[in-house]
């Protein structure tokens, strides 16, 4: 009875596995150089509709479509750049992960140098406040001590 079972499950996993084995890829190139270009572009590429994931991760039916517009685009020649502006145009600067530095995104880059800058000139003033507000006390304090000697 037990050899029964364990040809049971035996044949269970050998199912899953030749399951998983199956899956295939969509998007087939001639050239694996742009295979290897579709697989950037996928990973570089943000999901509209996903905070944080890019296209290649997502299962969004919007990263779906933006993979699928990706393997159209390099079936028609475009370089990574051109599709990357495609892209950019369509849904804006927030497709891309790596954002351009202009007048709109500069402050993403200058408020964090600012800041550090503001907190360490902060911190150098109020530690010379207490410095000279501790001298004067101790000072205070051993001038009472000298004059009970006298």
């Amino acid at each position: 009875m037990t050899g029964i079972i364990y040809r049971f499950v035996l044949v269970i996993l050998t199912c899953i596995c030749t399951l998983a084995l199956a899956t295939e890829d969509k998007f087939h190139f001639d050239e694996p150089a742009k295979n290897a270009l579709f697989i950037e572009l996928t990973k570089e590429l943000r999901c509209p509709k996903c905070q944080n994931q890019n296209i290649a991760d997502s299962d969004a039916m919007i990263a779906v479509d933006l993979k699928r517009k990706v393997y159209d685009l390099l079936k028609k020649d475009y370089d990574k750049q051109q599709v990357i502006d495609f892209m950019k145009q369509r849904y804006g600067d927030f497709v891309y992960y790596q954002p351009p530095v202009n007048s709109m995104t500069i402050w993403l880059w200058l408020l964090p140098a600012l800041f550090i800058f503001v907190a360490l000139v902060l911190l150098v003033m109020s530690r010379k406040r207490q410095v000279t507000e501790i001298d004067k006390a101790q000072l205070a304090k051993a001038q009472q001590m000298l004059e009970r000697d006298e």
